[in-house]
């Protein structure tokens, strides 16, 4: 039997230079808890996987407000594993992640690596609307195949607004049913690890960065928006995650300099 669940939050203004929860509403296998946060003022939801999924035919969603001024980390204390499993009517597994950010807010989304397994087939969805002064720094990974095991169907589709416009819109499959040449020189190389990393902020408006490689494996493109984002591929998750945390610690240190200075 499938499973339908919507996992909801919500994050505001305290009024004491915090962000307070209001809402805070686990579903089926997807368990909210608050978590300590490392930074001030800044409040921080870890999801715990409280059964196994998404299996074939399950849909699964998260809901996330940002209000404006508040400030958000969620993270995850596992990876997440799409795993096969018995169908509904031939449906594939849906995993949905509807995110807003509003003016003055901050959102880092932060889960760990989606696994898909061999035989499972999942539709995965992020969609973000971010204010026009808004922040957000969102982590992807996708492994491709438990260990010594081939990948199983695995379609993501990320799309981001910002103020209303177009920021991003991203289509990625793997797996059977993809479009050949998925695993070729051209796209994965052979690696089974990919993932990005998405930085919107409005300070890249005043200095935007140029496009580069980080490395052998991975490249920082500038967008219209203002934001940028690290893609990359890597052998295992373990590299993967090595190159996108250097990414991100090099952007986050370069903002906060730029505060400083101006």
């Amino acid at each position: 039997m499938s499973v339908r669940a919507t996992a909801r939050i919500a994050a505001g203004p305290d009024g004491r230079g915090g962000t307070a929860l209001p809402v805070l509403e686990s579903a089926g296998p997807l368990a909210l808890r608050r978590t300590r946060s490392r930074c001030p003022g800044r409040a921080r939801v870890t999801v715990v996987g409280a059964m196994s999924a998404p299996l074939n035919g399950d849909h699964l969603a998260v809901e996330a407000r940002v209000a404006d001024g508040a400030r958000l980390t969620v993270d995850a204390a596992a990876a997440t594993v799409a795993l096969p499993g018995p169908r509904a009517d031939g449906e594939s597994a849906t995993y949905t992640m509807d995110l807003s950010v509003g003016e003055g807010a901050a959102l880092h989304w932060l889960p760990e690596q989606l696994v898909s397994a061999h035989g499972s087939d999942l539709h995965q969805t992020t969609r973000v609307e971010l204010a026009g002064t808004g922040r957000l720094l969102l982590r992807e990974e996708q492994v491709l195949g438990r260990h010594g095991e081939p990948t199983g169907a695995l379609t993501t589709r990320l799309t981001v607004h910002r103020a209303g416009r177009p920021l991003l819109d991203q289509q990625l499959a793997y797996g059977p049913g993809a479009p050949d040449g998925w695993d070729g020189p051209a796209v994965l190389g052979g690696h089974r690890a990919v993932g990005q990393l998405l930085l919107a902020d409005p300070s890249f408006g005043y200095a935007p960065l140029p496009a580069r490689l980080l490395g052998p494996t991975a490249a920082l493109t500038p967008l219209a928006g203002p934001a940028v984002l690290v893609t990359a591929v890597a052998a295992d998750a373990r590299l993967l995650r090595g190159i996108l945390d250097e990414a991100a610690h090099e952007l986050l240190d370069g903002l906060k300099a730029g505060q400083r200075g101006g």
